[in-house]
């Protein structure tokens, strides 16, 4: 009998085409346009969505986007539970010490935003006023260091990037720090707030993979390639409205980033 059913399973399996193709889950933060979000039809959209899905057709997987929160990606890739995970997530050392990290492909400054003409012109202006963040954010990391220099009153954190936003507008917090690409998207549909001041990072974001995945050395080849024949740019202009400068990681390939 146990003969039968397996002459049957092969069988079907032979008469669909062969073996299933692979899978790879991949883990996003849905409302973080212009990188990632879901339409109305309730599929992922984005810059890194568009990314993502190249890599797959590259490799000739499937791809299963998961919606998560930001905090729950992290422990979504340490227990293996997805593959991958994107979502603005910046390569840090910190980070590499549990986790691995394709080479980047997007440099990624922080920017202040608040009310326009609101009195707030600039990191000074934040003085002993509260700064929204979104929590477990490079910017939130930023915002910790830096925190007795510029003189904050004291840190909002935020589960998603809509609410603090409209916290901002409506004034609960007096800005916010956070990434500048996706303020500048955001605003497109929130007229009345503005980047009052860019804060220079030097920092990248990169497809985040458990610690030895096996699979980062063939995600981190497709990202060269698409980086090679110009895709990646092209992904870059639909998305942020201009072609990547060529010195940036959208345009360069780099090797696979590794702890300090």
């Amino acid at each position: 009998m146990k003969r039968t059913i397996m002459s049957i399973v092969a069988a079907a399996t032979f008469a669909s085409g062969g073996a299933a193709a692979e899978t790879l889950v991949v883990g996003a933060y849905p409302a973080n346009p212009p990188w990632e979000y879901k339409n109305e039809q309730s599929q992922f959209e984005g810059f890194e969505v568009d990314l993502v899905t190249e890599i797959g057709d590259r490799l000739g997987v499937d791809l299963d986007f998961q919606d998560l929160g930001f905090q729950a990606i992290f422990s979504a890739i340490s227990s293996g539970r997805i593959d991958m995970a994107i979502s603005t997530i910046t390569i840090t050392d910190e980070r590499l010490k549990n986790q691995s990290f394709t080479q980047g492909y997007y440099d990624s400054d922080l920017a202040l935003i608040s009310l326009k003409d609101d009195g707030v012109t600039d990191l000074e202006g934040m003085r002993d006023q509260t700064v929204g963040v979104l929590s477990s954010s490079v910017a939130e990391k930023w915002v910790n260091e830096n925190h007795d220099d510029v003189g904050f009153e004291s840190v909002k954190g935020y589960t998603d990037q809509q609410n603090l936003l409209l916290d901002v507008r409506s004034g609960r917090v007096a800005g916010a720090i956070g990434d500048l690409a996706g303020y500048q998207f955001a605003f497109k549909q929130m007229p009345d707030l503005d980047i009052v001041q860019t804060i220079p990072t030097g920092d990248r974001f990169g497809i985040m993979l458990p610690k030895g995945s096996p699979h980062l050395e063939r995600v981190n080849d497709a990202i060269s390639q698409i980086k090679e024949d110009g895709t990646l740019a092209e992904i870059h202009t639909k998305w942020l409205g201009v072609a990547p400068a060529s010195t940036t990681s959208s345009v360069q390939v780099m090797a696979i980033p590794e702890a300090k």
